[in-house]
């Protein structure tokens, strides 16, 4: 594949999405506030999005503007922030990005029980390949464990799979009200980080610049990830499913590497298998 424009933009946001599990992995390392980090970061997203997408500001505020869906993901983003950080740290960046990505199969089952959408016997193979693959990578092996970390290395995963989840379903609710892309992400970051200052000054926490600048550089990599993925779907509009699939695949692929080799992530063949079926559900559930 020649490096056009959209492919670097897609090796872009790709890199980036892995860049934040990484970051999540090394902030225990060298013990980060991961929620003094987690707050910064949506500042610094915000201010990025208001800066480079441009909202219309005549759009942020409107009689359709759907702010019990926004609200709640004011209080999601953050939340499963927190739960992504807890899953990096107790499962690894192997199962965390998978469970991440495999979240995708939460909206397209939502869509056949809630909303109706006929079922496709490919969409049908591809929610059981993506449930297969989730049950084998929550398997850990069981070697030096305690029960309390073999009991959060598969629920903090789970979370964060069904947190992202839940997350895409509110956003796409948001696009149904009308209310434009730029405009409800800005939002949802403003009233995410809001919230988690909110919670932070409750708290009495202790401010300290390392923890500061944690969060810039994870503000830069998440928003990195979102515009890098939009700039591919723009320079690429006749291939939709081709960046779709490849972003999907390329976090779990890079993920998977960068687990192992660097941070040498324990990798049990059911887990292996689970990252196979995970690739196998996603060009399943790609639009071809």
């Amino acid at each position: 594949m020649p490096l056009t424009p959209g492919v670097l933009y897609l090796l872009a946001s790709v890199a980036c999405s892995v860049t934040v599990a990484v970051l999540l992995k090394l902030a225990r390392r060298y013990d980060v506030d991961v929620r003094q980090a987690i707050t910064v970061n949506y500042a610094v997203a915000a201010l990025l999005c208001w800066a480079v997408l441009r909202p219309d500001p005549s759009t942020l505020v409107t009689p359709q503007t759907p702010w019990a869906v926004l609200a709640a993901l004011g209080l999601l983003l953050p939340s499963v922030f927190l739960a992504m950080a807890a899953a990096v740290r107790h499962a690894g960046i192997v199962r965390s990005d998978a469970a991440q990505r495999l979240s995708l199969f939460i909206p397209l089952l939502a869509a056949f029980v809630l909303f109706g959408e006929p079922v496709s016997s490919r969409k049908l193979a591809a929610i059981l390949l993506a449930f297969s693959a989730l049950a084998c990578l929550l398997r850990r092996p069981a070697a030096a464990q305690t029960p309390a970390d073999s009991r959060a290395a598969w629920l903090w995963p789970l979370v964060v799979w069904a947190g992202y989840g839940v997350i895409d379903i509110l956003f796409k609710q948001v696009a149904r009200a009308g209310t434009a892309f730029a405009g409800g992400l800005l939002l949802a970051f403003v009233l995410a980080g809001v919230l988690m200052l909110a919670y932070l000054l409750c708290r009495r926490v202790r401010w300290e610049r390392r923890h500061l600048a944690a969060g810039v550089a994870l503000g830069l990599a998440n928003f990195g990830n979102i515009l890098t993925y939009i700039r591919a779907h723009q320079s690429l509009p006749e291939h939709p499913a081709l960046v779709f699939a490849s972003m999907n695949m390329g976090v779990i692929t890079l993920g998977t590497l960068v687990g192992a080799l660097a941070f040498r992530e324990p990798l049990t063949r059911l887990n292996l298998s689970g990252i196979a079926l995970a690739l196998a559900a996603i060009v399943l559930m790609a639009p071809w």
